[in-house]
This record gives structure tokens, sequence and C-alpha cells, in this order.
């Protein structure tokens, strides 16, 4: 999801018009609201950033502007127009052309590397909730210890339930700038499971 002006926005609209439920919104999501996702993802930990749905950059924008190294991010993005216009934009971020719910496949020989946070950008409505959790479950199995998953969602409840002994879920404050107002959601890792991990 991104907004570099007008021009792209034309762009991720054209994009929603062919593929909507891929798309997930109509139009990118403002500045104001990618940072605030950032704000709430663990970047502070030591180690790679793994972006899922970058859509046109605004969120790898946001990273770069709170100073993330663009050499510890990964974006996966699934559209190959948008995955090519990143590599331009971003030419020291690690973009990949793949599919962000099938990671063993498009990290290939990084499938095992553990992320200090994941953020998290693709529409997952169409899904069950037992799906959802079962993805997210994955992908806290990729994530160090005190890593985190934030999520982009217009949704006015949490999109996955938490999984006792896995995650646990918050949000953050509504970005009313955001067209639709929106907040952040943010899953933790289990304070038990944390507790357990911090200690070995």
């Amino acid at each position: 999801m991104s907004n570099a002006g007008g021009g792209d926005w034309a762009r991720f609209f054209a994009t929603w018009v062919k593929h909507p439920v891929k798309m997930g919104a109509v139009a990118p999501s403002s500045p104001s609201y990618c940072a605030m996702m950032v704000r709430h993802a663990t970047t502070s930990l030591d180690g790679p950033i793994l972006e899922l749905g970058p859509g046109l950059g605004v969120v790898t924008r946001a990273l770069l502007s709170a100073g993330v190294a663009p050499e510890r991010i990964t974006s996966i993005e699934y559209d190959a127009e948008f995955a090519s216009e990143l590599k331009q934009r971003f030419p020291k971020v690690n973009v990949i052309q793949g599919d962000g719910f099938d990671l063993d496949k498009t990290l290939g020989a990084r499938r095992d590397q553990k992320f200090a946070a994941i953020l998290f950008a693709i529409p997952i409505v169409s899904f069950s909730q037992a799906k959802r959790q079962a993805l997210f479950t994955d992908y806290f199995s990729r994530l160090l210890p005190g890593g985190n998953l934030t999520q982009l969602s217009y949704l006015w409840k949490p999109p996955v339930e938490p999984v006792k002994g896995v995650f646990t879920v918050s949000h953050s404050p509504i970005v009313w700038s955001n067209i639709p107002p929106a907040r952040v959601w943010v899953y933790d890792q289990d304070p038990a499971v944390a507790a357990r991990a911090a200690a070995h």
C-alpha cells in the first residue's frame, strides 16, 4: 500500500479494478497511517525486517524515515509491476516478487531466517478465521524473541483473533486522517512464551 502522489493513486486504483480481492483497499494507505504502523513495530530489535504487501512503498518509506537501514528490509510484493517499481525506488531494499502466503517458497534459501518484525498489509478478509490464525501462527514462528507483527486493516475488530500460547492482539489509536479512518492492529508474542524464550 503506497502513496507517492496522484500518479501512484491512479496506478493503485487501476490495479484494484483488475484485482479487487487481492488488493483489498481501493486507495493507498496514508503516510500517517503507515508511520503509525512503523511506530508500533519492533524495529528496534536487531535483525531483519519483513514487509508483506508493500504495494508502491509508503510503509517502506516510513521504515526508512524512522531510521531503519534499507539493507535490513525484505519486501515481498505479489504484483509484478509494483515489485519492479519498488526495486527502482528502493534499490538497497531486498524486494522479492512473490507470495506472502507461502514464505517457504518465496524466501527460498532464507526460509529459516528469523525476523525482528513483520509488517503485514495483505488483505485476508476472504479467509476463514481458522485460516487467518494458522497463517499468523506460521508468521510468529519466523519472529525473533520479542518481535511482533503489525497489520494495516480497516476492520473495527481484530482481523485475526489471538491464539493462546502464540500471540495476543491490541491496536493503535485511530488514524483519523486516513481515508477511511483506521487503526493498526498489533500482534505480540504471548507473554508466557516470550518469558520462556527470554529464559533460554
